[in-house]
């Protein structure tokens, strides 16, 4: 009954949040204003005026490139209050495997506060949908990294770190999460992985729910369960944990845990792990598990097919849409299939405006002419003086896609985040938007520009080939390869079988029919680019088992932090390319000849 009534007010709160939203914005907007009009930054566009229409007639849209400079001064030791009023307690280091290098984004007190309440919201969210929540625990496989210090003395770490270290997690941990705290702050990730997985499975009766921030985590995390699955049985069985594990705090953590050897239960696990198929391997080794838990839109989205397989039936719960920069919404629909996730946002986490992007009901942009040159309209819908006009949390329209930005209390003014969203409805005053795709991350060779979100359309489309063959595609990345002219798309695609663990055995005419199609999904500039052969046959590189886990290793290795790894969908880096390279295991080649070119009219 108590819990029942914790939820309900949670859920009311939402509900004043989601219909008092314009004044909420406003109410925000004016605070961040109050407080920072005076700093350097805003004293060149405001003149120490804490006025919105000021703000919105002056102040310019940014991206990081242009905050850096301010951002840079003050990691160096000037104070904080050159872009900020309040102190700065540390940075939050953005992953860069997504965008580019990692960014520094100035965090207070005030605002980890503000952001950890989102999560609030959300786990009363969930209550209303599963039962039994407070009846077991999460298998969450949370990670940190070390950070790192700035000459300011300021620390910068990955925020799912900030979260971790803090006290009030520390202190809700035991209720909720099967991991001990030790053995999620340890620093090798390995041993750090290895005991958390061993506690879950130790304490497999009581888990309610399998997640982690991001479902690439996951989907490591099976894999990483797949190599050890019988050394952790051995452990289990002996009661003895393994002798690699030398971090102090997992071992002082396990020693409370793995207290007694328990062959009945080892042995249960191992019937289950000895399978040839581990379809469903999430629902057999934890039954009781009524959901699965990890970000699944944006990149994460090439990892449902695996985590349904693993899964068993069990739901995808995609709970959250955040960033570095701010916590924007949160799921409110759990249920929802994958590819209808969308997230309310909050109208208290930051101010909010948006830029319409002309998506021309799902095509990129509208083509203009080809006479042997290509020309595109900019995605971004501009008034009669050539300026983008943005539109206010409340005011944007049902179907139309936006760029999202930002302004927050931690220096953040009008900050191009570089998401493109589209609105699928409001829940009162307030819009759900769906993740459609990252910015500026696009595969091009010429004139063509392939967007994260037109990559995946076409690789889902070409994967259906391999559905009847018993084929899972696991993971996948690309390149535009310009080292020869014409210059190609190339695609990395990591198989597995779902009857057994031996490597697929590769079809070439198949395989050449999925490149086939892949290109055929791509648009009309890409295609007209091919049939002028500006643009060489796709290419399509498949990769043994465990390279993606080298290029994890690899980015985890550059100050990535495992609990944030994003897989990046078009690679730049010729060290990531090298790994993939060293991987492959079978190449093939469009076929393609001739493409039918159906220009957009629109």
């Amino acid at each position: 009954m108590e819990t029942k009534k914790l939820y309900e007010n949670g859920l009311k709160i939402l509900d004043e949040l989601t219909t008092n939203a314009h004044q909420v914005q406003e109410q925000v907007l004016g605070e961040i204003l109050m407080r920072n009009a005076g700093t350097e930054y805003l004293r060149g566009f405001l003149n120490g005026q804490a006025d919105k229409q000021l703000f919105k007639r002056n102040v310019p849209f940014v991206t990081y490139e242009d905050i850096k400079p301010y951002i840079d001064r003050i990691a160096n030791g000037e104070t904080s209050d050159i872009l900020l009023a309040d102190p700065i307690t540390q940075f939050i280091q953005s992953t860069g495997t997504s965008g580019g290098q990692p960014k520094l984004i100035p965090l207070t007190a005030e605002s980890l506060e503000k952001r950890k309440s989102s999560s609030t919201l959300l786990e009363h969210v969930m209550k209303k949908y599963f039962d039994g929540l407070d009846e077991g625990k999460a298998m969450s496989l949370l990670f940190v990294n070390p950070g790192m210090e700035t000459p300011s003395g300021l620390m910068a770490t990955m925020y799912a770190t900030c979260c971790f270290k803090s006290n009030s997690f520390k202190n809700g941990l035991a209720k909720f999460c099967s991991s001990p705290i030790e053995t999620i702050l340890c620093l090798d990730n390995k041993q750090s992985m290895y005991c958390q997985l061993l506690t879950g499975l130790l304490q497999r009766d009581e888990v309610v729910g399998v997640g982690s921030t991001f479902a690439s985590v996951l989907a490591r995390s099976i894999k990483f369960l797949e190599d050890y699955w019988k050394e952790l049985c051995s452990n289990i069985r002996t009661g003895h944990l393994s002798n690699w594990i030398t971090d102090p705090g997992c071992k002082s953590a396990m020693s409370s845990i793995l207290t007694r050897p328990n062959p009945e239960l080892a042995d249960s696990i191992e019937h289950i792990c000895d399978d040839k198929s581990w379809e469903g391997i999430i629902k057999k080794l934890w039954p009781k598990t009524k959901f699965i838990m990890s970000i699944i839109t944006g990149s994460m989205s090439q990892y449902i097919s695996l985590l349904e397989f693993y899964g068993g039936g069990i739901p995808l719960v995609s709970q959250s849409y955040a960033s570095s920069e701010a916590n924007f919404g949160i799921n409110l629909k759990p249920l929802s299939k994958p590819s209808d996730v969308s997230y309310t946002f909050l109208p208290n986490m930051a101010y909010f405006e948006f830029l319409p992007v002309n998506k021309d009901s799902g095509e990129k942009a509208k083509e203009l002419e080809f006479d042997g040159a290509s020309g595109k309209e900019s995605s971004e819908m501009t008034n009669q003086n050539g300026n983008v006009e943005p539109v206010d949390l409340v005011n944007v329209k049902l179907g139309q896609y936006y760029e999202v930005v930002v302004t927050t209390l931690t220096g953040l003014y009008r900050y191009r985040v570089g998401d493109v969203l589209k609105v699928t409805g409001f829940r009162n005053n307030s819009p759900q938007f769906q993740f459609v795709e990252r910015q500026n991350v696009v595969l091009s060779i010429d004139h063509d520009k392939t967007s994260e979100a037109d990559l995946l359309k076409a690789i889902t489309n070409a994967k259906l080939l391999l559905d009847p063959l018993g084929f899972v595609l696991t993971m996948y990345s690309s390149y535009a390869d310009t080292s020869l002219t014409p210059g190609r798309y190339v695609l990395f695609w990591e198989l597995k079988m779902k009857a057994s663990d031996h490597f697929p055995k590769l079809d070439p005419k198949i395989m050449e029919q999925c490149c086939s199609i892949v290109e055929e999904s791509l648009d009309f500039t890409y295609k007209f680019l091919r049939k002028g052969n500006v643009i060489a046959p796709l290419e399509l590189r498949v990769v043994k088992h465990g390279t993606f886990d080298a290029l994890m290793d690899f980015y985890v290795s550059k100050g990535a932090s495992i609990s944030q790894y994003k897989p990046p969908c078009c690679i730049k880096s010729e060290e990531a390319i090298k790994i993939l390279n060293s991987g492959v295991v079978g190449m093939f080649c469009s076929p393609k000849t001739s493409f039918e070119l159906h220009p957009c009219l629109c």
